[in-house]
């Protein structure tokens, strides 16, 4: 019978405790303000501090907030703790303009929500920051490690160490039994010794904790017998799986009953996630829908009149899962092609009607798409939906192509922003498209498609490519 076995997540109760005592600080907070600013009996304003309080630890925890401040970038920690605080109090200002109407916010309430709560939570973690790395300068909680495999990935780690004094990890040096530099898969960096010196130093309790970095190529059993000989130390033995070597699309660490399992190919929206891009596409698109009403009716008059035909045309389109959708559009050509060999507009195409010209340049015929965002069948930030007959050309000639389909099209997408819209008349330019669209799988959040809808009102529309 096999032996249970579990591994457990490090740094779980202490981002628990960051969060607890980021919500006293809140709660203390809003006592003063509720006490000494607001009348007792209106009870309305418990119930919008309590619904803040949910949307902020939810905005907090989904950027991980509290675990880049305690063992990542902090710089990263900070922004993702004052952008959440920001993005909930937007958020429970307007439940209370539309729904519950409490008055009486003072100078003193904005000066408190806006300024005083954000700085207590981010001092609060500077503080035991700076605390955990004095202790380390102090010799407190520290571990003596050592890497071995003298990898890409082991240099990544010692960088990591040097740079997460907090950590407690002090690296004395690199091990490996490949002196050679020639193998392609060992880095140019000093090495302290080799597979026996490192046993030798395990055993005589100088090292506290080994870290094993040794590429995918390496076999099992080398790994195995360098695990089974440290079993005989009072060495931490940790072991990082090179999975970097993979092109990782929104890779994530499950747990099924103890058993961890890294994903290298995923999409961001799943479970909680996918709901709320649902909401956001649905509350944007009913707003935007609602200001472009007038100006879409003016443009359908436009079409109509411009040319003969209907004013609307749709285009079948791979969707999420490479599922075939229509993607509805104005009408800017004499002719309304949806067949396999459909070809780009081009500058000056023939196909193209003078309105048409300038509905294309301005991306003024993409309006319809809203509707296919409140179907579901789009979103609002996500990759440019291409015609069938490139989808089928293109994921033969660019690797990873078909993975932009993980998630749902977009009117508007990272690679719109960076410039790469309209025709892609060279191999180079799709691929740069399709990089930029991995790299938005890869890195969404709320607020980076909250930053590609502000940019593509500057930027996304107009492009000299557009035609």
């Amino acid at each position: 019978m096999m032996k249970e076995k579990e591994i457990k997540y490090h740094n779980v109760k202490i981002n628990s405790l960051f969060r607890l005592v980021d919500n006293l600080i809140i709660l203390l907070v809003i006592y003063w303000v509720s006490f000494f600013l607001f009348d007792k009996q209106n009870d309305s304003i418990y119930g919008l501090f309590l619904l803040f309080i949910i949307f902020y630890n939810y905005l907090a925890d989904s950027q991980h907030a509290n675990h880049s401040l305690s063992d990542g970038s902090f710089f990263d920690g900070a922004l993702s703790i004052i952008i959440s605080w920001f993005v909930a109090l937007l958020f429970i200002s307007l439940i209370n303009i539309f729904f519950v109407h409490v008055t009486g916010f003072s100078s003193s309430f904005w000066l408190a929500f806006l300024i005083i709560i954000p700085v207590f939570i981010v001092l609060f973690h500077i503080f035991i920051r700076l605390l955990l790395e004095y202790a380390s300068l102090k010799g407190l909680n520290t571990r003596k490690s050592i890497i071995y495999g003298a990898t890409p990935l082991g240099v990544n780690l010692s960088v990591a160490f040097k740079k997460m004094p907090s950590s407690g990890a002090v690296f004395e040096g690199f091990y490996d039994d490949r002196q050679d530099v020639v193998d392609e898969r060992r880095e140019k960096v000093e090495l302290r010794g080799m597979m026996d010196d490192l046993f030798k130093e395990c055993y005589l309790g100088k090292v506290e904790r080994v870290y094993i970095t040794l590429s995918m190529a390496a076999a099992e059993t080398r790994i195995k017998y360098i695990v089974k000989k440290l079993a005989d130390t009072t060495v931490s033995v940790y072991v990082a799986p090179d999975i970097f070597t993979y092109d990782l699309l929104h890779s994530r660490i499950k747990n099924y009953r103890g058993i961890p399992v890294v994903s290298i190919y995923d999409t961001p929206f799943f479970g909680v996630d996918s709901f709320v891009k649902r909401v956001e596409d649905i509350v944007l698109s009913v707003i935007i829908l609602t200001i472009i009403l007038i100006p879409m009716l003016i443009i359908a008059i436009g079409v109509k009149i411009s040319s003969p035909g209907p004013v609307l045309f749709k285009q079948n389109r791979y969707g999420r899962g490479g599922a075939i959708i229509a993607v509805w559009k104005f009408r800017s050509m004499n002719i309304m092609e949806d067949k396999y060999d459909v070809v780009q507009a081009t500058k000056n195409d023939s196909r193209t009607t003078s309105f048409g010209r300038f509905i294309r340049r301005t991306s003024l015929d993409e309006l319809p798409q809203f509707i296919n965002v409140l179907q579901g069948t789009m979103s609002i930030v996500g990759p440019r939906p291409h015609a069938v007959s490139h989808n089928e050309e293109y994921r033969k000639m660019i690797l990873g192509y078909m993975l932009r389909h993980k998630v749902k099209p977009g009117i508007t997408g990272l690679a719109q922003i960076k410039g790469f819209r309209g025709e892609t008349d060279t191999l180079d330019k799709m691929k740069k498209r399709v990089d930029f669209d991995l790299v938005y799988i890869r890195k969404w959040s709320i607020f980076l498609d909250l930053k590609i809808i502000f940019l593509t009102i500057f930027r996304g529309f107009m492009h000299k490519n557009a035609y």
